[in-house]
């Protein structure tokens, strides 16, 4: 798909009218960072840029788009692994990254209106100086922006105790691929005044409508925040303490992050670090709490973990007494990430699994991965409180090994994508895991809110499907 070069010029002249001269890159002016996301994989150069700063402006942009015919990506903070904001040869950008305005916090509401811009640390920040928190955090939160993480329904470290991004919406605006604005910003906890439309635009990617403009949910600020690091003979074990600690903690279990043995021994060379606990274990957990009295919550935590130390659950257990502990050991969690980016030939899977089949999955898959490549060396680490596995592996068989993993995740009743989004990347594999009618209902969504096809073309499906599917 090429771009008409009249078309574009059109285009542009009909928004220089609308627009600020800053809304508006072409030729030379358009860089390198609006080719691509967080993955090493470029896409096409954007035939133009535009880069809105309010939502009249958006939907002005995709007004005269879907008039023209002029497909568009967009874009935010471009962090994504999935190849959802990397254009596609004829595709113009609606980068968002001009609307970054946050509201007041209401401090009785708990909440905050964010432009789709914004970043996440952002939000994080403007919470904080009002004693309250926001529920996401992924590594990427300097970066990441908030349009993004409702479009793709970001969960992150935290999801076991406020659950996905779509969990933090209270209201949002969107625009529709003609240009319609759709706005419902009161921030209602209840309302059930007709269809909720604003979750057709949460975990869509962009398909079907723009997200410009959220009421986010906030929380209080813990008073009490504490983690430890443990060591566990075997994942099943891992899966036991999860089990228990639920049970015996409740609410106050905020975090529960797994890190198989290569990593671990990996991420403490990386970092030159020094290990909390010895290297010579199964499994490692890292597990936070966070809840309102300092004194109670962390004792609770503290004897929690050593009963079941002494009941031999865990071999070892390294628990944070200072906020440098705190610190230390999330570094090692997020060291993980950077020791595996040091590695070359790596292909990385976001799944999703059931906790109770996890470990057949994982025989399952090292095994007809090891027949598509002998040489295959696994890095596991993830969310184990809610499922979400990061399975990367190191091989030069990339497409073989990607049928054989995604092959497992079918068989066992997972998810192609926990939190990372399907893309241009992993659409080949959706259908593996949606039956034929899920997928022609997502069609006909499609249709029905972007008749065009002007938006994100190409992203989560297309719109004719493979004979594949249905094999």
């Amino acid at each position: 798909m090429t771009a008409s070069v009249g078309r574009l010029d059109a285009l542009a002249a009909d928004l220089a009218r609308v627009l600020d001269r800053n809304a508006i890159l072409a030729g030379a002016a358009v860089g390198d960072a609006y080719c691509g996301d967080a993955t090493d994989e470029r896409g096409a150069t954007p035939a133009m840029v535009f880069r809105p700063r309010n939502t009249a402006e958006v939907a002005a942009i995709l007004s005269a788009c879907n008039a023209a015919g002029q497909p568009v990506v967009v874009q935010g903070g471009r962090t994504g692994l999935s190849g959802g904001a990397r254009p596609q040869a004829g595709e113009v950008s609606l980068s968002l990254e001009r609307m970054t305005s946050l509201s007041a916090v209401d401090t009785a509401a708990g909440t905050l209106l964010a432009e789709a811009g914004a970043t996440l640390q952002s939000v994080q920040e403007k919470a904080s100086d009002h004693d309250l928190m926001f529920g996401v955090d992924i590594g990427a939160r300097g970066t990441a922006t908030i349009g993004g993480n409702i479009a793709t329904n970001a969960g992150g470290i935290r999801v076991l105790r406020y659950g996905m991004s779509r969990a933090q919406v209270l209201g949002l605006e969107a625009v529709l691929a003609d240009g319609t604005i759709l706005s419902n910003l009161k921030g209602l906890p209840k309302d059930n005044s007709g269809y909720d439309l604003g979750h057709c635009f949460i975990g869509t990617e962009g398909t079907l409508g723009v997200v410009t403009r959220a009421c986010l949910k906030l929380h209080p600020k813990p008073r009490a925040q504490a983690n430890a690091f443990c060591a566990l003979p075997s994942l099943q074990a891992a899966i036991l303490l999860l089990e228990r600690l639920r049970s015996q903690l409740g609410p106050l279990l905020s975090a529960f992050e797994v890190i198989f043995p290569d990593v671990y021994a990996g991420v403490i060379a990386h970092l030159g670090a020094t290990p909390p606990v010895p290297l010579d274990a199964g499994m490692y957990v890292l597990v936070e709490i966070q809840g309102q009295s300092e004194a109670d919550d962390e004792a609770r935590f503290a004897e929690a973990l050593m009963a079941a130390y002494d009941d031999g659950l865990l071999s070892d257990v390294a628990v944070s007494t200072s906020a440098r502990d705190y610190a230390a050991i999330w570094a090692l969690r997020e060291g993980a990430s950077q020791f595996i980016f040091s590695m070359d030939h790596m292909i990385g899977f976001d799944i999703g699994l059931p906790i109770p089949v996890m470990q057949a999955f994982l025989d399952a898959a090292s095994q007809d991965v090891l027949s598509a490549d002998p040489d295959a060396r696994f890095y596991i680490f993830g969310h184990l409180g809610d499922g979400n596995l990061h399975y990367l592996i190191r091989t030069r068989e990339h497409a073989r090994v990607a049928d054989a993993a995604f092959a497992a995740v079918a068989r066992y009743g997972g998810a192609v994508s926990a939190e990372h989004g399907i893309g241009l990347d992993k659409k080949r594999w959706l259908p593996w895991v949606r039956t034929p009618g899920e997928m022609a209902a997502m069609r006909r969504l499609k249709s029905a809110f972007d008749p065009h096809n002007i938006l994100n073309p190409g992203r989560v499906f297309d719109m004719k499907p493979a004979a594949a599917e249905y094999v």
